[in-house]
């Protein structure tokens, strides 16, 4: 009974995380796609990157979907658990990655503004991007290594040929893993983490004492600020406490399950990023709801709503660029 109760948490909010995350992150994708075709600036090229990573979950969310749906055994093709594991885990530190780049971008943008701006290139931001994408998919090639050339417990059911997906290790296999966890939370998360507190504190705190910034711009920086650290706090912190608490205990705690459930909710969160870092998101964002909305004649109200929305985005980006 717990055990079904278990993976119907779990089958839950992946379902949730996919239904929330997939669409938003579609448009987000959309709206990048369109900028760094044009003229992208580097925090386009940051927030693009982002988006791929999160689409990348996305898209092997299913995966885990039919695992949770079938009590946690792994019913599809064995080549495709590692490799299901494998993007799941990079993308969650890819994110880390490209949220903290982000919050440096947003912090030297109001801490040196014109020694940033002569030197702010996109060629920069593609660069950075490469070694993010690489550290963290070095980093999680633990997977493959793990599950190919270390003896495991893991066995295959004859009758049903299903088995455990990255889940029941050997003593050999846990003495390469753990140690190589500790060093994913303090170098993948604890340093992108502490670099991403002190770039926002000063970020805010420079910006809403500037007397020509409007408040708009101030409130946008307040929500970028806290919905990202939110990110770090919720979805992250969790699962790379189980890294430690696991190098203690010499094993993967029973909880750890849970706290990578809440590294899934970041793809549902880095939309809300978007919507406060770009203008081309925003607008994207509205101009979507307001035409799906316009569709559904019997809600008039929330009609307008939007288009007031739209009218004001507008507005304020006209404003922006006189």
């Amino acid at each position: 009974m717990t055990s079904n109760i278990h993976n119907n948490v779990v089958l839950a909010i992946y379902i949730l995380t996919f239904l929330t995350g997939m669409p938003s992150n579609l448009l987000a994708f959309y709206a990048f796609l369109l900028k760094v075709r044009q003229k992208p600036t580097p925090v386009d090229i940051l927030l693009f990157n982002l988006t791929i990573s999160d689409l990348v979950l996305l898209i092997f969310l299913p995966m885990k979907m039919k695992e949770a749906a079938s009590g946690m055994q792994w019913t599809l093709p064995q080549f495709l658990c590692p490799l299901t594991s494998f993007c799941y885990y990079s993308s969650i530190y890819i994110s880390t990655f490209f949220l903290t780049a982000v919050s440096v971008e947003r912090y030297l943008g109001v801490a040196y503004p014109i020694k940033y701006k002569m030197n702010r290139k996109p060629e920069y931001a593609l660069i950075a991007s490469f070694f993010f994408w690489f550290i963290a998919c070095a980093h999680c090639s633990i997977v493959y290594i793990v599950q190919y050339t270390i003896p495991t417990n893991t066995t295959i059911n004859t009758t049903t040929g299903t088995s455990q997906c990255y889940d029941d290790f050997s003593d050999e296999q846990l003495k390469v893993l753990l140690p190589v966890r500790l060093e994913m939370c303090l170098f993948l998360f604890v340093v992108p983490f502490i670099i991403t507190l002190y770039c926002y504190i000063n970020f805010v705190k420079i910006l809403t004492c500037l007397p020509n910034i409007k408040a708009q711009r101030k409130q946008r920086a307040i929500g970028l600020a806290v919905v990202t650290l939110c990110n770090f706090i919720i979805c992250f912190s969790p699962y790379n406490i189980s890294h430690v608490v696991g190098y203690i205990q010499h094993k993967s705690p029973d909880w750890r399950v849970y706290a990578l459930l809440l590294s899934t909710f970041n793809a549902t969160l880095d939309p809300i990023i978007f919507y406060f870092t770009s203008n081309a998101v925003r607008r994207t964002f509205i101009n979507c709801f307001s035409s799906v909305l316009k569709k559904l004649h019997t809600v008039v109200p929330c009609y307008r709503l939007c288009l007031s929305l739209n009218e004001m985005e507008k507005k304020r980006e006209d404003q922006s660029s006189t």
